[in-house]
Parts: C-alpha cells; sequence; structure tokens
C-alpha cells in the first residue's frame, strides 16, 4: 500500500507546476523536497499514519486541480487594490523582490557596500 502512496505522490509532484521567478520560495519545489524527505526509502517506506497520508494527498490534490477555483469562482481576476494577476507575479518574482530590499537599504549602507573591499572580493570569487 506504501508503493501506491509513494507513486501517488511522484505523479502529484510531476503535475505540480514550478515557478521560476520564485527560487527558493516555490511551493512545488517544497512540495518535491518534503515528498523525498518523506518517502527515504522509494516505495519500500513504511507510513506511520496512513490516514494524515491520504488526507494530505487528497488536498494538495484539489488544490493542484483548481477545485476550490472552479467550486468559488471570483467575479474579477482582481483584488480590492485593482491589481491584476500578472502584476502581482512581477512584484513577487524574486528578482523584483531583491530589486526592493536593496531600495531599503540607506545611502550610508549602499555607499560602504560598494567601496568596501570584502565585498568585492567575494563577488570576484563567484
Amino acid at each position: 500500500m506504501a508503493a501506491s502512496r509513494y507513486r501517488r505522490f511522484l505523479k502529484l509532484c510531476e503535475e505540480w507546476p514550478l515557478d521560476e521567478t520564485k527560487r527558493g520560495r516555490d511551493l512545488g519545489a517544497f512540495l518535491r523536497q518534503r515528498v523525498a524527505q518523506a518517502f527515504r526509502e522509494g516505495e519500500n517506506t513504511q507510513v506511520s499514519d496512513p490516514d494524515a497520508c491520504d488526507q494530505m494527498y487528497e488536498s494538495l490534490s484539489r488544490i493542484n486541480s483548481s477545485y476550490y477555483r472552479d467550486k468559488y469562482p471570483r467575479l474579477r481576476d482582481t483584488s480590492f487594490t485593482e491589481v491584476t494577476v500578472e502584476e502581482y507575479r512581477m512584484v513577487l518574482a524574486t528578482d523584483s523582490l531583491k530589486e526592493l530590499e536593496d531600495m531599503k537599504k540607506g545611502m550610508w549602507k549602499r555607499f560602504r557596500e560598494r567601496f568596501n573591499p570584502k565585498t568585492q572580493q567575494d563577488g570576484a570569487k563567484e
């Protein structure tokens, strides 16, 4: 029975999309990592709580199949801020968040980072 659970989770991981714009914060990548941890021995892994495992699979499967999106349709594709889905994706991309973080730094800190020889050497090594 554990083998079938493992195969179902593998299939779910294959179907779950990866978002390359959210490096290190992507739900699909996190899901793959957790499945690999939970099923370290592959099909031979013994599941301690089969009911919880099945419930987790069903919940993730409903999210992946857009069950709730179809069950509770939205009237518009914007939020109360009138920001579209594409604009949210652009803002939440890892590169955009990094730029915002850099903008939050004060002038003195940016000046120190720019002329600090240690950070320049670290950047040259990479």
